[in-house]
């Protein structure tokens, strides 16, 4: 995974495999899960106990023993968790939980608690919970040791079968699916000066306390300490599995250090090519991405699709806005032939789509993509990113809805940007052609659809739309002329009588 202004290694390699279901060598009988000891719990007292430790000196977590982390690759993958081990197995509740080894890519552990009304028993580590493969080394234990992260599983596909929905698992790093889908983009609690020339910080979920989860209950919550040198919080996540599952959040975060740079409701997702850059990949494939757009609907109402990038050079764009409806990196093929792909299966990856639950105020969704020559980097960042810095000693909440989707959770009554592709034109230029699915909007004849085409920098020919009968929608083709130019701003949109009959369709083309 992309490490620097990206993902760091251990976070992204979490979040992309969330645990593999390997093959143990030699069977061992199931040892449960085991609790521990009851404790007083409240939200109430576990605020204020992250308010505290705000106020101290950050303290780095300790390190597991080191064979753990000096495991190879194929070693780590030999550890396996033993699903009938796994809390809550064998009962009515609905939902059960699996846990992640130590090791490798995660030299520190998290600490997990069961809340049950006013009281909570941390989940005690255990080795024998897991499966080895022959190939993994003896590996001491001592009270360092702990769990990497955790899954949890529910009958979203099948009324009997429970299927893993949702992961957390790396530094602030979670990942979840809904209904028929297969993990893609990741989320993570905080980002912290994604992009910058210093580099970037990686807070941690450090531990978790899980509630709400009963008999015929259809949510739960988890809250999670989240820790780094410049700033503490706690997170709240109220988790509900379904053909889009979601995710209502509420963050207090209290700064140790005057924050310039933050992002909240952070997205980070991987895109290597599609027909706009597919000439630089030899590839049997037409597309590889997780997810192939950003969608905005900023405060003034418009719909804006920023189609992705693979550049050469790292790049970041800021869509400045002022208390933003929603937001979110979206896939927007949904056919096996975009990709062609049997075991990635790009066309099942879900979208991410944030709503805000309250008014953000100024700032802007920042995108930064990363250049990636394989599709296991994770090289696409998206997130809001607030005006005004964060100061110390401050405190600042935000709640907002996490929605694990193929569309997102707003009215789409206009024609939205289903492709597009690019290509060099033998007289000169760059063609562009942007198909636009079908709408009720956009009349039997096209002579009176406006077609608004510019760029910032380069030449532009005046466009043309015609009806694809493909797609059922109209398509739109336009040149640009580059010239000597390394990067350039295109932009394109439909009107219709004076008003917006598409999205506006946004690309940094660069050389």
């Amino acid at each position: 995974m992309a490490g620097g202004a990206g993902l760091p290694v251990g976070g992204a390699w979490a979040g992309a495999q969330a645990q593999p279901e390997a093959s143990a060598e030699a069977e061992q009988p199931a040892t449960p899960v085991q609790l521990g000891k009851e404790q007083a719990f409240s939200k109430d007292n576990l605020l204020e106990k992250v308010r505290q430790i705000a106020g101290k000196e950050y303290v780095a977590p300790t390190k597991i023993p080191q064979p753990w982390i000096d495991m190879t690759y194929d070693q780590y993958r030999g550890i396996e968790f033993n699903p009938d081990s796994g809390l809550w197995k064998d009962t009515d509740l609905p939902f059960n939980m699996e846990f992640f080894a130590p090791g490798l890519y995660f030299p520190t552990a998290i600490s997990v608690s069961v809340v049950d009304g006013d009281t909570s028993r941390p989940v005690l580590f255990s080795k024998d919970v897991f499966r080895y493969a022959h190939l993994v080394p003896d590996l001491p234990v001592d009270e360092t040791l702990g769990y990497a992260g955790f899954r949890v599983r529910t009958t979203i596909n099948d009324p009997v079968r429970k299927d893993e929905f949702v992961v957390f698992q790396g530094a602030s790093y979670f990942r979840a699916v809904g209904k028929g889908q297969i993990y893609g983009l990741s989320a993570r609690g905080l980002a912290i000066d994604t992009g910058e020339a210093k580099g970037e910080e990686f807070p941690d979920f450090r531990a978790f306390w899980i509630e709400g989860v009963a008999p015929g209950a259809k949510n739960f919550t988890i809250h999670a300490l989240l820790d780094s040198p410049s700033v503490c919080g706690l997170y709240s996540f109220e988790i509900t599995a379904g053909p889009s599952t979601e995710m209502d959040v509420r963050a207090v975060l209290f700064p140790r250090v005057t924050l310039n740079h933050v992002g909240i409701g952070a997205e980070t997702s991987m895109f290597l090519f599609d027909q706009t850059n597919r000439h630089r990949f030899e590839d049997f494939r037409p597309a590889v991405h997780d997810t192939d757009g950003l969608l905005i609907v900023n405060g003034a109402g418009e719909t804006l699709w920023r189609q992705l990038a693979n550049p050469l050079t790292l790049q970041v764009s800021s869509f400045v806005d002022n208390s933003p409806k929603g937001f979110g990196l979206m896939q927007r093929p949904r056919a096996f032939d975009d990709f062609a792909d049997l075991e990635a299966n790009y066309h099942k990856r879900p979208g991410l789509w944030v709503t805000p639950g309250e008014d953000w105020g100024k700032g802007s969704v920042s995108l930064v993509e990363i250049p990636a020559d394989r599709e296991i980097y994770d090289n696409i960042v998206a997130y809001w990113r607030p005006h005004e810095p964060m100061e110390a000693g401050s405190e600042h909440n935000y709640s907002y809805r996490l929605t694990w989707c193929e569309d997102p959770p707003i009215a789409q009554k206009m024609p939205r940007v289903v492709n597009t592709r690019m290509g060099k034109r033998f007289a000169g230029g760059r063609l562009v052609t942007i198909d636009y699915s079908d709408a009720e909007i956009l009349p039997e004849k096209l002579d009176n659809v406006t077609l608004h085409v510019s760029s910032n920098r380069a030449k532009v020919s005046p466009g043309i739309l015609q009806r694809n009968p493909r797609t059922g929608g109209v398509r739109l083709a336009f040149t640009f002329y580059p010239e000597n130019l390394t990067s350039l701003e295109l932009r394109a949109q439909l009107m219709l009588d004076g008003k917006m009959a598409s999205e506006v369709w946004l690309y940094r083309w660069t050389a």
